[in-house]
């Protein structure tokens, strides 16, 4: 039988960039993706941030749409630009402001917030300063940090301080795909680096004034060898110790995986141990955003890690070229449990790109294998918490249909289906899925 616990709580995520729009409105700053996305050839068809979703006009709707589903939790981000324009020093009242209003209408609606600091746009000044390159960040993000819990602490009961810093580094800094868009071997040990210390800044800051609690969240994507040979099993370890262990390992006390020494060769930097006494810094949960397992083989030309992806024959993949396998899921949350304790965790992301019609079609938006999707991935958290994981909460990726970052409106993960010309939502039959597994408490998910 499938039932989820009483207290469980079910969620959609989003990013500040990807639905606010208005990016620049009542005093924001400019933050590194509103630059990204205005540098010619960066985004898919020149897409930028500045409408998006336009949920910074349009977010009462969004709560609407949020209690129509039965959500009891929204996790968002909070974008820095709106709160400190220049990322120290002045703060914006009309920023605050406008997540002071719209924590308020969740709790009045009975949805609790999940807020997290930083999910990937850094205001443009901080970058001009070196951003995450600059020793400086662990300081400059605690007194944002700082700021945030001041204002929303006694209203927000769930804190999270980066979100997926693999992505922010292996994106921003190594491949360049993502803002700031720097392709470099030396910088991506000093930004991983920086990151950890950051979000170790904020718990620390968070211990003297919180009243709830903080984690961080992570990508993880677990990995299998294409074959047993020697190079495919050495891949594939270089692979898991570059995108999940050399953020989750020092987090729990241990060192960074040795194979990262060998990855980045000159580039590699030695840190003092009192560096990693403050990133062990105890954390209250951690969130696991889960999208895909990869099944690798050693590709010389596949920098840094040179592992990449071998196709699996039979398998479903979504829009982003990533392997459908909810089993895997199931498989992560174990493993998290087994090599680093029994800890609270939330899945804080879960979702996939389809190809949905960019139109409602009689004012329905049928999503059959979105809804697969969701129905076998929350099979299989419900399987995790069969086996001892103290999972509780899933938040799905995403609300809406979003600015997709370089992908820009190309790809659709929303349970709730975006008109980006005339900005209509209509709820997919992913949403109304997840209503009726909501209401049930999972029983649905037996049918």
């Amino acid at each position: 039988m499938i039932r989820f616990p009483k207290d469980f709580l079910w969620g959609a995520a989003t990013s500040s960039y990807q639905i606010e729009g208005s990016p620049l409105a009542d005093g924001a700053g400019v933050g590194t993706w509103h630059r990204f996305s205005h540098t010619p050839g960066r985004i898919l068809n020149g897409d930028t941030g500045d409408v998006a979703c336009d949920h910074y006009r349009r977010w009462a709707e969004d709560i609407e749409l949020m209690a129509d589903l039965g959500m009891s939790a929204y996790r968002f981000g909070l974008a820095w630009t709106r709160i400190l324009p220049r990322g120290t020093g002045r703060l914006n009242p009309k920023g605050l402001d406008f997540y002071s209003r719209l924590i308020d209408a969740l709790l009045a609606r009975n949805i609790r917030p999940m807020v997290t600091l930083y999910h990937w746009d850094l205001p443009a000044a901080l970058d001009d300063r070196g951003g995450w390159l600059n020793p400086d960040m662990p300081n400059w993000f605690a007194d944002f940090a700082q700021v945030a819990f001041e204002a929303f602490d006694d209203r927000v009961p769930l804190w999270c301080t980066i979100n997926e810093p693999w992505v922010i580094n292996d994106g921003g800094y190594a491949i360049g795909c993502n803002a700031p868009g720097h392709h470099s071997l030396f910088e991506p040990p000093i930004v991983a680096h920086h990151l950890l210390l950051s979000h170790a800044a904020a718990v620390e800051r968070y211990r003297g004034i919180g009243k709830g609690a903080i984690g961080i969240v992570t990508d993880i994507e677990p990995k299998d060898a294409a074959t047993q040979s020697e190079e495919d099993v050495a891949a594939t370890e270089r692979d898991d110790a570059y995108k999940n262990r050399q953020y989750l390992d020092p987090l729990f006390g241990r060192p960074y995986p040795a194979s990262l020494a060998k990855i980045f060769g000159d580039g590699w930097r030695e840190w003092p141990a009192s560096d990693f006494e403050k990133i062990r810094t105890p954390i209250d949960f951690l969130g696991v955003n889960y999208y895909q397992r990869r099944v690798v083989h050693h590709d010389p030309a596949a920098w840094p890690t040179f592992a990449s992806p071998t196709p699996v024959p039979d398998a479903i993949y979504t829009q982003t070229g990533w392997e459908v396998h909810a089993a895997s899921l199931t498989r992560t949350l174990l493993w998290v449990k087994e090599r680093y304790g029994d800890l609270p965790m939330y899945i804080t992301e879960n979702g996939a790109a389809f190809p949905d019609p960019p139109a409602a079609v009689d004012g329905r938006v049928d999503d059959p294998l979105r809804v697969r999707f969701l129905r076998d991935h929350l099979r299989a958290a419900h399987d995790a918490i069969a086996q001892g994981v103290d999972l509780r909460g899933y938040f799905a990726w995403s609300l809406l249909d979003n600015f997709e970052w370089a992908s820009g409106f190309s790809k659709r993960f929303g349970l709730v289906h975006v008109d980006f010309a005339t900005q209509k939502r209509t709820v997919k039959s992913s949403g109304a899925t997840y209503r009726q597994i909501i209401a049930s408490r999972g029983a649905a998910l037996e049918a």
